[in-house]
């Protein structure tokens, strides 16, 4: 499951890969992302997310006769850890870099990137991939900018615009609307986890500290965690060979085998 304001392609390579390992590998745009509807009343509160997750989960479970593995990014790993506060409806879990407590500048910064041009758009898509660039300036410059247009929508204006509803950072039941109270829910969760678990956290985080991941590490003493240098928040876009090697050792060696959501 990706990251706030990503869809479902940016785990394209990460899903080769673990197919070709012999998994199954089902990639969603969340609610309010990607080819997904926009959702008329707003709900966009990580507590919507966690449902979906969960119940996306024992969807899979139906069909596949066995409980699917969470990989989560960002958004999308709180999701899956919000869902198994509700029901074991997974297997395991990869959270990526994320936790329950993270670092607000970084995420300040996710934010303000995303909220800048939500609502102006883009006059064209080098525009936008100017943006990112500068967003993103450890990473080399895409020769092309095909990769860039999935995650844009040219409206009747001609202006191109993100994919994802500018409520779900700014609307009334936004995802971050519940506060420090949500992060206590999930530190509770963490708390409770009895499925394996781990952490890929980026070397170069911003949003995830060290002193982050040994939080997490404290609440889930039977978590695994690992660190892939040289990688931001967006550690399968920065190091994706180095991330997939990560969670393929984890799902071969501590689960066995099975299907993965990503």
């Amino acid at each position: 499951m990706h990251g706030g304001g990503q869809t479902r392609h940016a785990w394209r390579a990460t899903a080769k890969r673990l197919a070709n390992r012999g998994f199954t590998a089902i990639a969603v745009d969340q609610r309010g992302h990607g080819s997904s509807a926009w959702i008329d009343s707003g709900a966009y509160a990580l507590e919507d997310y966690g449902r979906d997750a969960a119940s996306l989960g024992r969807q899979i479970e139906q069909l596949f006769g066995t409980r699917p593995a969470a990989i989560g990014a960002s958004l999308g790993g709180l999701a899956s850890l919000y869902a198994l506060g509700q029901d074991v409806c997974f297997s395991a879990l990869v959270l990526v870099d994320i936790a329950p407590r993270v670092e607000p500048k970084g995420v300040a910064q996710v934010r303000d990137f995303m909220r800048a041009r939500a609502t102006e758009g883009f006059v064209s898509i080098d525009e936008a991939a100017e943006m990112v660039a500068a967003y993103l300036p450890h990473r080399t410059k895409p020769r092309s900018t095909d990769g860039l247009r999935r995650n844009l929508n040219q409206r009747s204006d001609g202006r191109w615009y993100w994919h994802w509803d500018p409520r779900f950072w700014d609307g009334h039941r936004s995802v971050n609307a519940a506060g420090d109270a949500l992060h206590d829910h999930l530190e509770k969760i963490a708390r409770g986890l009895t499925v394996p678990t781990l952490l890929v956290r980026g070397g170069s985080s911003d949003i995830v500290s060290v002193e982050s991941a040994e939080s997490f590490r404290k609440l889930a003493p039977q978590a695994q965690i690992i660190d892939v240098s040289g990688a931001g928040h967006m550690v399968a876009g920065d190091r994706n060979d180095a991330f997939a090697d990560a969670i393929l050792g984890f799902l071969e060696h501590r689960v066995g085998g099975g299907e993965a959501i990503l």
